[in-house]
Formats: structure tokens, C-alpha cells, sequence
């Protein structure tokens, strides 16, 4: 029976996606994160099995950028937000992680990203701002779709690719950390899947 963690060298792939207050990871808020983990079926084939997103609330002197929130639609006085501490919600997104860890005996989280240096960068300040100890994320190392999808189908842009890879887009949606990250692991799942038809790894 193929294996997920002989696929990828011991990594789990977890598709992550982030909304925040604006471009610098160490100034600005991070306001939602949203994580889709990736499981194989008996055929070696990658499909969405979870997926997991909290509200985050800014850390004490965070900037939001108000150009951000108009662009992500998120209204932070909203009492449906229910936002969590950065920590809180890090410890939250990492526990069902780390059970699907062992559960495939994967060694680490990789983070499956459209720009993923992006998504990284910001997960990765919230781990060092709140000094949380247990992330199940490889530091340093991810799979960018943006490059993958470039190469697949000669798009970068997420939503022209989730298209090009047979794939529904609703305009409407987008920018928001569920919706993005759900539509970033159906296009990841499409081209290793593809792969895998072309090639038989």
C-alpha cells in the first residue's frame, strides 16, 4: 500500500493559507489562518481529508494596513470572528497536525503555499513572537503551488491556475483563509495526482 510519508521524503504536505494586516510579517497583524491536511488513498492518489482555520487576533501593536481588510472582506469588531490568541491558535492548528503526524509516520509538517514564502513567514513570526514550542512545521522548507502550477499549466496566478487545472473559482470568495487554502490543495492534489498519471511515481 503506498505511503504518504515514502512520497515526500518523511514530509507531510499541509496546505496553509493566512490573511493578514498587509505584507511584513514582523510588523503586521496575521488574522486568519486556515490548514488543509493531505492524505493518500490506496491508489497513491492526494486528497483533502481536514480542514482546519481560526481567527487570530492582532498581537498588542500589530499594524493593519485598512487597504488589507477591504481586500479580505474580514470586520475585525465583528462578534462572529470568535478570534483566538496567536498562541492559542497555533496550539489549536498544530494538535490535530501532529496526531495525523504520527498517525503516517511523517517526521514533519511541510508547508504546501501559493507564494508560500508568504504564508511561512508569517506563521513562522507568530511562532517566534509567542515562543511556541511544539510547531509541527518544517522551519524553512515548503512546496510553492505558484511555481508547481507555473510549471504544470504556465500559470502562477491561484485562481487562473485552479482553473487551468479543471477546477471551479468563485471570485466572490476568494480571499478568505479557507476558501484559498481548500482551492490551493485541490490544485496541489491535481498536479501531483497528474504526475502520478504521467509518469507512475
Amino acid at each position: 500500500m503506498p505511503r504518504i510519508s515514502d512520497r515526500f521524503r518523511g514530509f507531510l504536505p499541509v496546505v496553509v493559507d493566512v490573511e493578514t494586516g498587509g505584507f511584513n510579517s514582523a510588523k503586521d497583524a496575521l488574522l486568519e489562518i486556515a490548514a488543509c491536511i493531505i492524505r493518500m488513498d490506496d491508489f497513491g492518489r492526494l486528497f483533502i481529508a481536514e480542514t482546519l482555520a481560526h481567527n487570530v487576533e492582532p498581537f498588542e501593536g500589530a499594524n493593519i494596513d485598512p487597504k488589507s481588510l477591504e481586500i479580505t472582506g474580514i470586520k475585525l469588531d465583528s462578534a462572529l470572528r470568535m478570534a483566538l490568541p496567536e498562541k492559542e491558535a497555533l496550539r489549536q492548528l498544530s494538535l490535530p497536525i501532529r496526531k495525523e503526524l504520527r498517525a503516517t509516520g511523517c517526521q514533519r509538517a511541510i508547508l504546501v503555499g501559493h507564494n508560500s514564502f508568504f504564508d511561512l513567514s508569517f506563521l513562522n513570526a507568530a511562532i517566534a513572537r509567542t515562543d511556541f514550542k511544539r510547531s509541527p512545521f518544517h522551519p524553512f522548507s515548503s512546496f510553492d503551488t505558484a511555481t508547481l502550477a507555473g510549471l504544470a499549466f504556465g500559470q502562477t496566478v491561484l485562481s487562473r491556475a485552479v482553473q487551468a487545472a479543471g477546477l471551479d473559482w468563485n471570485e466572490s470568495e476568494a480571499h478568505s483563509a479557507i476558501y484559498d487554502t481548500e482551492k490551493t490543495a485541490a490544485l496541489f492534489c491535481a498536479i501531483v495526482n497528474r504526475w502520478k498519471i504521467l509518469t507512475g511515481f
